[in-house]
């Protein structure tokens, strides 16, 4: 297998900026906040007529620079401020636009020499020969490749809207007008309302006897046609890396040989994660990209001398495609190897990790687990223990079709820490815990995969729901956890419980006030989200709780970051837009 390593990546980026990197980056912010700046004017010129009213009544010297300044248009300044937006994330992209507007400009200016031939006019193009001289010498900064389909999004989006709206609006004002003018002035009217200004008034260089909304109208749509085509342009680059068969053997190596092993390790081998290994093949990153955030999933997996190498490749292929770096699930030692790299951590929730060696259902603290359990026992239920491996294909078949028929159609939750899948090949030291009724008739089933040697991690929990019975689940752990000396099982990992301290201390005598505020709103979420419950179902078990960590770059990226996880983890919709 040949590793994803970003090296060729870090060598061109470094190759591109040989040419005094701190004068091409304030090169490059100088730009982005120019065009804000254009952005922000272009807008108030357009929605404000006595602003714009001015500028059209002095004569041309004035008027051309107000026009080097901004064009008078809500759609053009929005899609200059998406354009300012794009330069600051050093996109590609947005540079080769740039580029293409600047030397439009140029030109222009070239024209307005050769009709007035005065000191003004030399002066405009000064100022767009100079500025196009800055945008090609800062061109090396822009390093973030762009997605060859967005283009082919952006000129979907124009083609469709400019349609609508030229359609559109040709019939309207051909309808409409009183002036009775000609087919080819109401089509230029229409192109003039759409894309030269906001107009809440008469638009363009016509004035046809029209209703005032049919302007407004026209431009709406323009402005969408604008603003969809630059958002479908300057989107984020989506990930070129397909999760192959040969990740899958080179994953399952380092989960073999590397030693210890984060207990969400083999959670990456679901088929929508990513993977990007180190140069020496030693340790490997899980991620998944949701819009512009890439969300690797709990520690870097393989040997932690080869931890600062794949993070270091990791955060060359962020800067290569302009993604927001965020880990969703760190260990403590994980979030010290990322914090060493740069990023911030955030404590996330605990992880429950039982020690099976000293697991008892005797004593006060497990009493509502004891007795849940001796209820189901009494029923006749019994657990049926055994290693996906030593299950018939067959078995395996109808197994994973009881599993899909009691999910029901209800979201598959997890990323970093699920696995969602019963039967699927290579996957021969997965547990399987099956609940049985008197009868023999299966009636529950829980995963767990292989932590290391000597642990497992808490997989697939599945019920059927016509069976009235409480406590099946809890049933089935504590079966799992009992019969761990004869599987070799020394640990076992349970549910994530996000903001574990907040339930546990909120409630608590002194308590201070945020943290009860705090406590309040987790379980008005935990009406939609069970956050509270997981903690809930976790405790009775009385685990040793490990903290668990949220990484990130800044403080500003949290909250997109914080929709990217929850839309990985089945919380959001997961086609909400990137």
């Amino acid at each position: 297998m040949e590793p994803s390593t970003g090296r060729s990546t870090e060598q061109s980026f470094e190759g591109s900026m040989r040419r005094s990197p701190s004068l091409v980056a304030r090169a490059a912010t100088a730009i982005t906040l120019l065009y804000s700046a254009f952005g922000v004017m272009s807008i108030l010129l357009a929605l404000t007529p006595a602003v714009r009213a001015v500028a059209e009544q002095v004569d041309f010297e004035r008027n051309a620079w107000v026009y080097v300044l901004g064009w008078p248009s809500f759609g053009y300044g929005t899609l200059l401020l998406l354009l300012a937006r794009s330069l600051r994330k050093r996109k590609r992209a947005a540079w080769r636009v740039l580029a293409a507007v600047v030397t439009l400009n140029t030109l222009g200016a070239v024209a307005l020499v050769l009709t007035y031939r005065n000191a003004q006019a030399w002066a405009v193009l000064a100022v767009f020969v100079l500025l196009l001289a800055v945008v090609l010498y800062a061109q090396p900064a822009f390093t973030v490749l762009g997605d060859p389909k967005n283009l082919r999004a952006a000129v979907r989006v124009l083609a469709v809207l400019l349609g609508v709206c030229l359609l559109l609006g040709s019939t309207l004002v051909t309808v409409l007008d009183a002036s009775h003018a000609g087919y080819l002035q109401h089509l230029a009217y229409t192109f003039t309302a759409a894309l030269t200004s906001v107009e809440l008034f008469e638009p363009g260089p016509l004035t046809l006897q029209l209703p005032h909304w049919v302007g407004v109208l026209l431009n709406t749509i323009g402005t969408l046609a604008l603003l969809g085509a630059g958002w479908a342009l300057f989107g984020p680059r989506r990930d070129q890396r397909a999760h192959t068969a040969a990740d899958d053997a080179a994953l399952r190596r380092l989960l073999a040989t590397a030693g210890p092993q984060d207990s969400l390790g083999y959670f990456a081998l679901r088929p929508d994660k990513s993977l990007v290994f180190s140069a020496s093949g030693k340790a490997a990153i899980a991620y998944r990209t949701i819009g512009d955030v890439c969300l690797a999933s709990g520690d870097p997996l393989g040997h932690s001398s080869a931890w600062p190498e794949v993070i270091e490749a990791w955060r060359m292929l962020l800067r290569e495609h302009g993604w927001i770096p965020a880990v969703l699930g760190a260990s403590e030692r994980g979030a010290q190897a990322y914090a060493t790299a740069g990023l911030d951590a955030l404590e996330l929730g605990d992880e429950a990790v039982v020690d099976t060696t000293t697991f008892s259902l005797e004593g006060r603290a497990v009493r509502s687990l004891r007795q849940a359990v001796n209820r189901v026992a009494r029923t006749g239920m019994s657990v049926r223990l055994r290693r996906q491996g030593d299950v018939a294909p067959a078995e395996l078949v109808r197994l994973a079709e009881l599993a899909e028929h009691w999910r029901a159609g209800e979201v598959e939750r997890g990323f970093s820490m699920a696995l969602g899948r019963v039967g699927e090949p290579g996957d021969d030291d997965l547990l399987i815990a099956e609940c049985l009724d008197a009868q023999g008739r299966s009636c529950a089933l829980l995963t767990f995969v292989p932590w290391g040697r000597d642990g497992l991690s808490l997989d697939l929990m599945r019920r059927d729901r016509d069976v009235e019975l409480n406590g099946l689940t809890e049933f089935a752990v504590t079966s799992v956890l009992t019969h761990a000396p004869e599987l070799g099982v020394q640990r076992v990992s349970l549910n994530f419980a996000v903001f574990r301290t907040a339930f546990d201390r909120g409630g608590r005598l002194g308590a201070g006030p945020v943290l009860r505020l705090w406590r309040r709103v987790l379980t008005f979420g935990s009406r939609w989200w069970q956050l509270e419950s997981l903690y809930r179902a976790n405790v009775k078990y009385q685990p040793q709780w490990t903290p668990r960590f949220l990484c990130f770059a800044s403080a500003r990226d949290v909250p997109k970051i914080g929709i990217a996880a929850a839309r990985a983890e089945g919380f959001l919709p997961s086609k909400l837009p990137g």
